[in-house]
């Protein structure tokens, strides 16, 4: 194990160092042996002896990390990590760098007289959707593994807790430079800006005008992010700029959800009163999130550079969806397609019908056939029709045309449904991990219908919007 400690030395004065505290019973649950093979990480006891023996590796230099952030839209500068610590940074062999990051560890300078700890029900959320994003080709950080133990800790109710190792490529935030623009600490904000630019964004150091090309690569970044999140039906559900990372990577998983019965406003987390990060609202809150962190750069850009960075989200944003969602129903990636595309769109919402599984079922439909079996899932079958004539024309004279095969490469047949995950959580709580298990088995092959799938295919059978809760 290649350990470091970057970004703690080179921004001494944004940390303060927390050693880890364990939890009664903390026994290790779940391993990623993928990520431990490439970091060369320890595994097994060796991985828990690190981490909470005293004078342990991993333990030793952990630190927290301050930040602020606007919760839905208001500012907030008295943030940071309440319950995690920077572990430090591990390198492959091929130079990469990521951090390792333990969630649930305790009290920190940051915790606001929150207890610090983490519980199993969002832990076994963050590694399962990080694991399923992950194999549906969506930026996100990962999980190294999930401990559980005997603590109880309240919550709504009382809760077993849980601590778990995310990693990222940092997990700078964009509430990190708003932090200290805002607080004015100008030295520490270039310090922040300059270790950004050497250590993630080299390419953009080369540049003529550096945070220029910073602030446009975090922009863009986060444009393809979002659209692929639009494209899978992914709600992230807390889109406070302390959530956002700069490497356009899904971060910070909380009341997340997929949309099943299609909805284009659903909204997952309770406490989101005014649907201010319902579905069909991520990309403008994403700009807005942006637009919050260029302030940060004001003073190294002009007002109108910012603009040029900021005015690139949208055409970046609309083109890799429009790309992402004409490839998932087989027809050519250009403006006249997109009719069809929200036609079908509307007639999801219309129907009521679930989101992921209606895709998978047009990727298999025969274009060839003038009455398609797919009609029978629609109430109004004659909208379908007509929609249905126009589709078919379009698919079967795609210029490059894909197999239903390619098509389904395409449309995953499993998500991480909420009522699986709550199942999933329910019996985990009780000690069996069985079903937690053949779950994280079906989201790492989303896009196979297979035995092993076929059990976690299914929406909900009733039919109401679930409410999730943030506390974590």
């Amino acid at each position: 194990m290649r350990l470091s400690h970057h970004y703690a030395t080179a921004l001494p004065e944004t940390v303060s160092k927390v050693i880890p505290q364990t939890l009664d019973g903390i026994a290790l649950q779940w391993h990623n042996s993928e990520l431990s093979a490439q970091f060369n990480l320890p595994t097994g006891d060796d991985l828990m002896a690190a981490i909470f023996t005293s004078g342990g590796k991993l333990a030793v230099n952990a630190v927290a990390q301050k930040y602020g952030g606007h919760q839905f839209g208001q500012w907030n500068p008295r943030l940071g990590d309440g319950r995690g610590l920077l572990l430090g940074e591990v390198t492959d062999s091929h130079g990469q760098r990521f951090d390792l990051h333990l969630k649930g560890a305790g009290q920190t300078p940051y915790s606001r007289q929150a207890d610090g700890r983490a519980v199993l029900r969002s832990t076994l959320r963050e590694y399962i959707a990080s694991e399923a994003l992950h194999h549906l080709h969506i930026p996100t950080s990962r999980a190294l593994c999930l401990m559980t133990s005997v603590h109880s800790i309240r919550r709504e109710h009382e809760e077993p807790g849980a601590m778990m190792i995310r990693m990222a490529p940092s997990h700078i935030r964009f509430g990190h430079f708003e932090y200290y623009f805002r607080s004015r600490q100008a030295d520490t904000l270039d310090k922040l800006m300059n270790y950004t630019l050497e250590n993630y964004f080299t390419e953009c150091q080369r540049h003529a005008k550096p945070h220029k090309a910073l602030l446009t690569a975090i922009s863009l970044r986060t444009a393809r992010m979002i659209a692929l999140w639009q494209t899978f039906g992914f709600v992230h559900g807390v889109m406070n700029t302390d959530n956002m990372s700069i490497h356009g990577i899904t971060f910070d998983y909380g009341p997340y959800a997929f949309v099943e019965h299609f909805k284009s406003d659903a909204v997952f987390n309770h406490s989101d009163y005014e649907g201010r990060y319902a579905f069909d609202r991520q990309p403008g809150i994403a700009l807005w999130n942006l637009n919050a962190l260029a302030h940060a750069f004001t003073d190294y850009l002009s007002t109108d550079e910012i603009r040029e960075c900021l005015a690139l989200f949208e055409p970046t944003f609309l083109s890799q969806y429009r790309y992402q969602m004409l490839n998932r129903i087989g027809i050519d990636d250009n403006s006249d397609n997109e009719p069809c595309l929200h036609q079908w769109l509307a007639l999801l919402e219309q129907n009521n019908l679930d989101y992921t599984l209606s895709f998978r079922q047009l990727a298999t439909a025969d274009p060839s056939v003038e009455m398609s079996s797919l009609r029978d899932q629609f109430v109004d079958r004659k909208a379908f029709d007509h929609w249905w004539h126009d589709y078919r024309q379009r698919r079967l004279t795609k210029t490059n045309n894909n197999s239903e095969q390619s098509l389904t490469e395409l449309n995953p047949v499993v998500i991480p449904r909420t009522h699986y995950l709550q199942h999933a959580i329910e019996a985990a709580e009780q000690g069996d991990f069985g079903p937690a298990e053949a779950l994280m088995a079906a989201v790492k092959q989303p896009f196979s219908d297979n035995r092993i799938t076929r059990n976690f295919q299914q929406p909900a059978k009733h039919n109401s919007q679930v409410s999730l809760s943030c506390s974590s």
